[in-house]
């Protein structure tokens, strides 16, 4: 009897056991849902003008913001991939956002109406997530404006451009469509020396004495209107004889584009993008063989204490072939004192190198955090928090 007894038993748990993984309903602890986080109420409107002045209240809301965010979010801050052709599709994109891990969007060869619907789609993802408002970037130089955006109102090319008037007319004409668009960050000037093939026709300095003062007159042109404004290839594209989209260039001896930045620094300029620019046969500012965007001694020592610029730091596209043999390319960047890396070649991983990272070097979390608030304080600036 107690033989069959324990048979039955038996029984009744083997057709038990049967019965959980026919109908996929084995008992596993639940995951905890993640608290969409309540990001702090702004009760003041910022300009981007405010962003370099001394403000209190600026400051204050910048700190409330940064407290809300938890490790991963604050490491998403730095990173911003494109979407479009040549770029990421709008679900990869949204899939990013989902899992909190990018801080803004380039929005890279499309139409105007696409990239206007794409963004609409992103904020209201990032409502949902608890995020905090992206910065939306455009390669919106004259030069490359129509072929970015297509169906936008035609302007002439950079080195085409004959008078300031034209220029203003110019610049006016992009800081409208962006400003439709919802784009808030342009990648231009550039105001690279005009000799470069690459890079020459895209900038000012056809004539070269109205580099400085025609790239600032785009500059404050962009800013009067909100629209974040970029110099670049910092420390100079215009001299070296190649591509860094295909390959990693040098500068060879003295850096003789860099008179450039102290008169746009001086004058506001927001933004400034390394390029991926080795420096060879310069005892102060030789870069070992990495491009400038890994270089401490270039984008800390050079642009940040020497010539004092206080703005955003953004890297040229880390998918590009000057800078994509550098192995842990994403963290050097941030060493070196970058605040936005710009299309990496895989946003999950860089994330994820970047996090490990903070969770373990004191040194480097304060490098991460110090950029993050920046790129915060832009946003607040830019009135993409609100």
């Amino acid at each position: 009897m107690k033989h069959w007894i324990t048979i039955c038993a038996c029984s009744a748990l083997l057709l038990q056991a049967c019965g959980q993984n026919t109908e996929g309903t084995k008992t596993e602890t639940p995951k905890e849902e993640r608290k969409v986080p309540q990001l702090p109420e702004i009760k003041h409107t910022f300009k981007l003008t405010d962003y370099l002045s001394e403000n209190k209240d600026l400051d204050k809301d910048v700190e409330d913001l940064f407290k809300t965010l938890d490790d991963t979010a604050i490491v998403a801050q730095l990173i911003m991939p494109a979407v479009g052709r040549l770029g990421n599709t709008p679900t990869s994109i949204k899939a990013l956002i989902n899992k909190r891990v990018i801080g803004g969007v380039l929005m890279l060869n499309g139409t105007k109406t696409e990239f206007t619907s794409w963004i609409n789609e992103f904020n209201e993802l990032n409502t949902a997530n608890g995020n905090p408002g992206f910065l939306y970037s455009a390669d919106a130089e004259p030069s490359l404006f129509n072929r970015k955006i297509s169906g936008s109102s035609t302007v002439k090319k950079a080195n085409e451009i004959t008078s300031l008037a034209e220029l203003n007319q110019c610049a006016d004409t992009i800081a409208a469509t962006l400003k439709a668009i919802g784009i808030n960050y342009n990648f231009a000037p550039v105001v690279d020396l005009a000799k470069n093939g690459t890079v020459g026709y895209r900038g000012f300095a056809k004539v070269e004495a109205n580099n400085i003062p025609w790239s600032n007159a785009f500059i404050a042109r962009m800013q009067e209107q909100g629209i974040i404004a970029t110099a670049k290839h910092f420390p100079g594209h215009g001299l070296v004889s190649g591509d860094t989209h295909k390959s990693l260039q040098a500068i060879d001896g003295e850096l003789k584009e860099i008179p450039t930045y102290p008169a746009l620094i001086e004058k506001g300029v927001l933004s400034i993008m390394i390029g991926h620019l080795a420096v060879v046969n310069n005892p102060k500012y030789n870069t070992n063989g990495l491009p400038a965007t890994c270089s401490k001694v270039i984008v800390t020592d050079l642009l940040r204490k020497e010539l004092g610029f206080k703005g955003l730091v953004v890297t040229d596209a880390m998918n590009m072939g000057g800078v994509t043999t550098v192995k842990g390319n994403s963290v050097k960047a941030i060493e070196a004192g970058v605040d936005i890396l710009l299309m990496p070649l895989d946003c999950m991983k860089s994330h994820g190198e970047i996090l490990a990272k903070y969770r373990t070097d004191a040194a480097f979390k304060a490098s991460v955090d110090a950029a993050a608030k920046r790129v915060l304080r832009m946003k607040l600036c830019a009135g993409a928090i609100k």
